[in-house]
């Protein structure tokens, strides 16, 4: 039997709910046939974005949306996507697949997006291969309520008021799509762009946000804390799972148990880079001020077969929702440093949360995984420990990942993930300092290789889980194999 220890005393930090946000790139079918379809198209939709993917999302409790990329922000040009659309200047998606962007879907569109999910946005600016007034103006754009040029310009193209801008990203992987660039010389760019990213008003103080490492990149996180922390909010941080390698990745949904075992290992990996990063961060920054922004993370499969290699399009299984929740409970078990984290991506992309086929719409298990979650947002991250046996014999793979939290009524949040293939666990959870009087839960499990499709749409789904006993000070759980189990205790 595992212990579980709950600490109701040990009260940490926020659970920013902003950790459970998503990125939707101009990649694919993220965009154009995922969230936006046009005033004018058969499928349901209000202002041209598809009603079922919004109800969706906004059910999930998606709390801040990252656009629009990405490598593609390194070479988009906003005044492109502003105006009539008859008259948008089109460009080649040289990045993703080498088709037409018509550019239909432009600053306007992404916000009208988020006024209808009712979520923050984060909207990621071109370094790469822009200029500083371009970026200057594109935030004068979004956010000056006054008499200037761009909000002039805003006003003429229909939107008399500006936009909430929560987060600015100022560039993107500008260690490699980005413009290739060294860690010293990307700071320099930094703290000569970023001047020119201003705070209009006092009611919308932008966040910048400053591109951050490729996974491992130590050095790079050092050298942007010493030479630009004082000048930034938030340091990014990308990490993709790939159970194979670049050139052969391995499939969604076809895979053998050892697959499995490398790709949850590979996931795990997280928690080792989120430890180091804030370790560095913290000798510049004790005070962790600064959030680590963790804006690209899942899984990367080959793409399904007779699909654009560009454009990234693969299956959700079941063991993307272990991946999944593991994820976020390391996250939550950092809340005092992650602020934010968007999965790459939201809709027909790598790991998505839905996925699409003309007017039909599917979930994924991932989905279910944020649905699930959605009770951690801002709660209050408790001190927790579960005992837990290895599974790996090479590296480190806990069978048991979990993370706690109470909300503002008291309700106790408890998030776990069983990784293993074939072993159960059996828990026994003890809260300190607390009658317990009701637990119920729920489950997301099955065989790892599991998914929905358009022909099975309801074939992974969250289900009640009646395998909790209730006892004095907490409960016993007999959580499956390749699960996800939220109990909510009172």
């Amino acid at each position: 039997m595992e212990k579980y220890l709950i600490n109701p005393n040990q009260k940490l930090s926020t659970i920013c709910r902003d950790i459970y946000g998503t990125f939707s790139e101009h990649l694919g079918r993220c965009i154009y046939e995922g969230v936006y379809v046009g005033k004018d198209s058969p499928i349901p939709n209000v202002n041209g974005m598809r009603t079922d993917v919004v109800e969706a999302l906004k059910e999930a409790g998606l709390p801040v949306l990252r656009w629009p990329g990405g490598c593609f922000a390194d070479e988009y040009h906003w005044k492109d996507g502003i105006g009539p659309k008859e008259t948008r200047k089109k460009m080649i998606n040289t990045h993703w697949g080498g088709v037409v962007e018509d550019n239909s879907f432009g600053t306007h569109e992404f916000f009208e997006l988020c006024r209808q999910l009712g979520c923050d946005a984060y909207v990621t600016g071109n370094l790469g291969s822009g200029t500083v007034q371009e970026m200057s103006e594109w935030v004068e754009y979004m956010t000056f309520d006054g008499v200037s040029p761009m909000a002039d310009l805003r006003k003429e193209n229909g939107d008399e008021k500006p936009w909430r801008l929560k987060y600015f990203g100022v560039g993107n992987e500008n260690w490699r799509c980005g413009g290739n660039m060294t860690a010293d010389f990307y700071a320099d760019q930094y703290r000569r762009y970023a001047t020119y990213v201003r705070n209009y008003s006092f009611q919308n103080r932008v966040k910048k946000i400053a591109c951050g490492p490729s996974g491992g990149d130590y050095n790079w996180t050092d050298v942007l804390m010493k030479k630009v922390g004082r000048a930034m909010d938030g340091l990014s941080l990308h990490y993709y799972t790939v159970p194979g390698d670049w050139g052969h990745k391995g499939k969604a949904t076809e895979f053998t148990d050892e697959e499995y075992y490398a790709t949850i290992e590979k996931a795990y990996v997280m928690e080792e880079l989120v430890h180091r990063h804030d370790a560095l961060m913290d000798r510049y920054d004790p005070d962790k001020r600064i959030a680590l922004i963790v804006d690209e993370w899942g899984t990367w499969y080959d793409v399904e077969e007779g699909t654009n290699p560009g454009f990234l399009y693969q299956q959700n299984a079941v063991r993307d929702a272990i991946v999944a929740g593991l994820t976020l409970n390391i996250f939550n078990k950092h809340s005092d440093r992650v602020k934010m984290a968007n999965i790459a991506q939201t809709v027909n992309v790598l790991q998505s949360v839905a996925l699409t086929d003309g007017e039909d719409m599917l979930l994924t298990p991932t989905y279910f995984v944020f649905k699930m979650f959605r009770d951690h947002q801002d709660a209050t991250l408790l001190g927790s420990f579960i005992t837990t046996q290895n599974l790996s014999e090479k590296g480190r793979l806990p069978q048991l990942i979990e993370s706690a939290s109470v909300k503002e009524d008291g309700t106790i949040v408890s998030t776990v993930v069983n990784t293993s293939l074939t072993e159960p666990a059996d828990i026994l959870c003890q809260i300190a300092d607390t009658a317990v009087s009701k637990v119920t839960a729920e489950i997301l499990t099955g065989d790892p290789h599991d998914h929905n499709r358009f022909d099975d749409k309801d074939k992974v789904a969250l289900r009640p889980f009646d395998g909790v006993t209730v006892t004095p000070d907490g409960f016993r759980a007999a959580t499956p194999p390749c699960s996800v189990v939220k109990f909510l205790v009172k």
